[in-house]
């Protein structure tokens, strides 16, 4: 059971970088209803996503221009 439990989430978290393309319109749902909430934590966790990714190739940049600096 454990097994099985495991590897449902494992495959839910793997998939979730799949749909980090962009926010979908939630306005479509009732506010009440459990889709419209469901809508609402997947933006959150695409906007997260999307957002580590601008961060990191920033980061990223920063770090090969100061190796560039330092090898020349």
């Amino acid at each position: 059971m454990k097994n099985i439990l495991i590897s449902i989430i494992l495959i839910q978290f793997l998939s979730l970088n799949a749909y980090a393309a962009g926010p979908n319109d939630c306005s479509i749902h009732s506010k009440l209803s459990p889709k419209y909430i469901a809508c609402k934590a997947a933006n959150f966790a695409k906007e997260t996503a999307n957002y580590q990714k601008k961060t990191w190739s920033k980061e990223k940049d920063k770090m090969k221009k100061l190796k560039e600096k330092v090898s020349n």
